[in-house]
């Protein structure tokens, strides 16, 4: 063979490349699910790791619970929120109520002030001050509890002055007891497998639903579906029931993991942590099914779980403190399903919360069930139409 036929070889070869990659282009800038995942994914991490991820957490909520309300008492807190860790949400004066707070999931902190106090300062005898922390979240409390100590004893060497300031020479003018409550030792596993049970089951439930609608239309088997006289409703419980049961089952290995392999302390109810897992799963299901609907192929559907996957896992509190985040971080990750059973699966393992302390957050994955079912329906009557 010439040079001159290699050359025209070449240059054939070369030309059917080129073809090849101009209708590739094409027909991936026509597909929406390519081009989100060029675009869109990229700014989305950007923003979320760039803004919204924060592992020193501010302006945490913080209550006092002040038996003695004196300015030594007004200094205590003035100086907690100069901090910038802090934000006193609230000023109680009834025993507990700070337990309840924080058992509640309403504050990270608590710090109270005893009886007493001022005179027993005054008289140099180092009242104590307890600080209680919700440890349920280590990452979120650890920067703040080593700033509590030094902006108490700031904010007293400021006021005790003249004949008092003997009171602050040598040692600290109070006894700090700090009591981390739900996780003392602050193990990291007894904050991260419960939340793991979250996304171990909104990554399966999505994504087998996601894809279940979209595997019947390319598969072909979507007319002999519409051909039987089922209704829009029962094909949807039809297709969900099943991955209900499996997510069951799936509830049921990563309680046994937690309670035998990594001893997660289970102190609340397994009726309610059953009842609210199988409503986290309907809504899961529910929303792998809308997107079943909205997307045209699997590949789309795929991508559509992504696209929730990736902020479920970061803003939802799993991986990062949920406090830390930017306002508008937050309010989108109330929007999220995965946030509001993180939040029940950790305050009913770890704090005991019963039906009463649930209901607001069971509340919340309901009114989203009956909005994902609404939307899921008239989406598949719309595809069969």
């Amino acid at each position: 063979m010439n040079n001159a036929a290699k050359i025209s070889r070449f240059a054939m070869t070369v030309a059917r490349i080129r073809a090849m990659i101009f209708k590739e282009i094409r027909q991936a800038i026509r597909d929406p699910g390519t081009v989100a995942m060029m675009f869109i994914m990229p700014i989305m991490q950007l923003m979320i790791f760039g803004y919204a991820i924060n592992s020193d957490p501010r302006h945490l909520p913080l209550a006092i619970e002040a038996n003695d309300n004196s300015e030594y008492t007004r200094s205590i807190t003035a100086a907690l929120t100069n901090t910038g860790y802090f934000r006193v949400h609230k000023i109680v004066s009834d025993y507990g109520e700070g337990d309840r707070l924080i058992k509640d999931g309403e504050v990270q902190f608590v710090v109270t002030i005893p009886p007493d106090f001022s005179r027993d300062l005054v008289r140099g005898k180092r009242p104590q001050l307890l600080v209680t922390a919700d440890a349920s979240d280590p990452a979120a409390t650890g920067p703040a509890l080593g700033a509590i100590g030094d902006a108490i004893n700031s904010a007293l060497r400021h006021d005790l002055i003249g004949p008092m300031a003997s009171r602050t020479a040598s040692q600290s003018p109070v006894d700090l007891v700090i009591h981390k409550s739900y996780n003392p030792e602050g193990i990291t596993s007894h904050n991260t497998v419960p939340g793991l049970l979250a996304i171990i089951l909104s990554m399966t439930m999505v994504m087998q639903t996601a894809m279940s609608v979209t595997r019947e239309v390319e598969q072909g088997t979507m007319e002999n579906l519409l051909a039987t006289p089922l209704r829009p409703v029962e094909v949807m419980v039809g297709k969900i029931v099943p991955y209900l049961i499996m997510g069951a089952v799936q509830m049921t290995v990563v309680l046994l993991f937690s309670s035998f392999v990594f001893h997660v302390p289970f102190t609340g109810s397994l009726p309610l942590l059953v009842g609210v897992t199988l409503l986290f799963i309907a809504v899961s299901l529910a929303l792998g099914f809308t997107f079943s609907t909205i997307a045209g192929n699997q590949l789309f559907a795929m991508q559509l779980s992504f696209f929730y996957m990736l902020p479920s896992i970061l803003l939802s509190g799993f991986a990062f403190p949920f406090r830390g985040m930017p306002r508008w971080a937050q309010l989108l990750a109330e929007c999220l399903p995965t946030t509001h059973y993180i939040r029940l699966v950790r305050g009913i393992m770890l704090k005991g919360w019963d039906i009463s302390m649930a209901a607001p957050q069971a509340g919340v994955l309901t009114v989203m069930l009956l909005v994902l079912v609404f939307i899921a329906v008239r989406r598949y009557q719309d595809t069969i139409a």
